[in-house]
């Protein structure tokens, strides 16, 4: 299975960040862009990749604890930026992203001590995607899109659960078309501080 850790923000933050993204897609550079959709919006804390079935069971507990030990915290969403001069668009991430960071290297983590093979570890950069430029040729100029959100701000919400997610790729070959995300765990984060 294809999974990865997440925290999945409230459907009302995602209906405002989306209800904000939607005129953008209609800006030059925006139709130069793979929007992801919204259904699909999340913070990925920690990419797991392929992972064998014999390692779920190890993975879950690890994960577990790393909720158990984990307390909630605040977050909203705010501003934009991009990666790689325009090959992704994302939104960036407001609050207590400390703690964010410290629950992405306790999933990381997770998945060491469970023995799913790890890529490299990468620096934690708290962001929601939402575009990506399409392959080949130039990344389109998104400094217009990122001005059109600069001032951006959701709600607040608190971070009180941890995800496991599922991710099926696109079989069907159709262009454009995006990968499924199913949530299959989630734990509650309970540590009282």
């Amino acid at each position: 299975m294809r999974l990865f850790a997440a925290v999945l923000p409230p459907k009302d933050v995602i209906q405002d960040l989306a209800d904000a993204v939607a005129p953008l897609r209609d800006l030059p550079a925006g139709r130069d862009l793979r929007w992801t959709e919204p259904a699909n919006w999340h913070l990925t804390l920690a990419f797991y990749g392929e992972v064998d079935e014999d390692l779920l069971p190890a993975l879950r507990e690890r994960l577990a604890r790393a909720a158990a030990h984990t307390g909630p915290f605040a977050l909203a969403l705010g501003g934009a930026g991009q990666f790689g001069r325009g090959r992704a668009l994302w939104a960036g991430v407001r609050g207590d992203v400390r703690d964010l960071r410290f629950l992405a290297s306790r999933t990381e983590a997770a998945a060491r001590r469970a023995g799913v093979p790890a890529d490299g570890h990468r620096r934690y950069r708290a962001h929601l995607s939402l575009a990506r430029s399409g392959r080949g040729g130039a990344a389109p100029d998104v400094r217009p899109l990122l001005d059109a959100l600069d001032g951006y701000r959701s709600r607040s919400w608190t971070v009180d659960e941890l995800a496991l997610v599922h991710s099926r790729l696109p079989r069907s070959g159709i262009p454009g078309e995006q990968p499924r995300y199913e949530t299959v765990a989630r734990w509650e984060l309970s540590a009282s501080g």
